[in-house]
């Protein structure tokens, strides 16, 4: 007699296919719990329960500080210190930069090196040369003209900027040479008797009281509005840097100090923003 063979189970039908789960006391073999459960069934528990258990682990990690304790995430503390000194540095480069800029016309005025003050030079760009847009004859005649006239305003306004000033001359006595800005004389030399005091002509603060090869005994001081005067050839200095001086106050003696001089004189400077001035529109010595 021939056995009878029995149909195979797809693999459909065998994740179909009803299991028990059950279980018992281990002592009374009473059931606590019976579960009726196919192979699909556990199949899509688990998968829905992986796919859940990664959801909730990405929210934790992305939106609870619990991220800062994984390796790779930065706290958020660490950031703003971050972004703080970031701000902090770009006020240090500004604040260096306006600190350079004014050492540099320091040096300038006590050296009679012309240096041009930047006013707004972290806000200020290089020109856009565009070659491809031409200018018409018209327009470039236009542009000449106007940089002409810009040229020779310079010091004109800055001339008026400081006219409200009240200027009080540093000493009384002859003007032996006069303002000359092409041949490099940047002030004005004044003779005066033996031991005349020099005055402050203006109050502010002593930068510069020291010894120059060129201009001797050399004192300067630093005025309101990067206004800046400056005493060469004296032969004793009464102030040192750093000191506070009052208008009138006496701050030298005159004298012939330095390798650029022919006589008791003072030779006398009014620089403003690193530029020149003709003391003689705003002194009568």
């Amino acid at each position: 007699m021939k056995e009878e063979v029995k149909p195979k189970k797809t693999w459909l039908k065998k994740l179909r296919s009803k299991y028990r789960l059950v279980i018992l006391n281990d002592v009374t073999f009473e059931e606590k719990l019976s579960l009726r459960l196919s192979r699909l069934n556990v199949f899509v528990v688990v998968g829905i329960g992986s796919i859940l258990l990664v959801s909730l682990t990405t929210v934790i990690i992305a939106f609870t500080p619990l991220r800062e304790y994984i390796p790779g995430y930065s706290s958020t503390s660490l950031r703003k210190r971050a972004i703080h000194n970031a701000i902090m540095v770009d006020s240090l480069r500004t604040v260096i930069g306006h600190y350079d800029q004014y050492l540099a016309i320091i040096n300038g005025v006590v050296s009679g090196e012309l240096v041009e003050w930047a006013e707004g030079a972290d806000t200020l760009k290089a020109p856009v040369m565009n070659e491809e847009l031409g200018n018409s004859p018209r327009d470039s005649a236009f542009r000449s003209d106007i940089e002409q006239q810009d040229r020779f305003d310079v010091l004109e306004t800055k001339s008026d900027r400081i006219s409200h000033l009240n200027f009080f001359p540093p000493v009384k006595g002859v003007v032996s040479d006069h303002f000359d800005s092409r041949k490099k004389h940047y002030g004005v030399d004044i003779t005066a008797k033996e031991n005349e005091p020099i005055l402050a002509a203006l109050s502010g603060t002593v930068i510069f009281s020291s010894w120059t090869t060129d201009g001797g005994y050399v004192i300067a001081l630093q005025h309101p509005d990067n206004l800046f005067t400056v005493y060469r050839h004296n032969s004793v200095l009464l102030k040192k840097q750093g000191d506070i001086v009052r208008v009138g106050e006496a701050i030298a003696i005159i004298g012939n100090s330095g390798h650029l001089t022919t006589g008791p004189h003072l030779h006398f400077e009014l620089w403003y923003s690193g530029t020149p001035l003709d003391p003689e529109k705003y002194f009568s010595f």
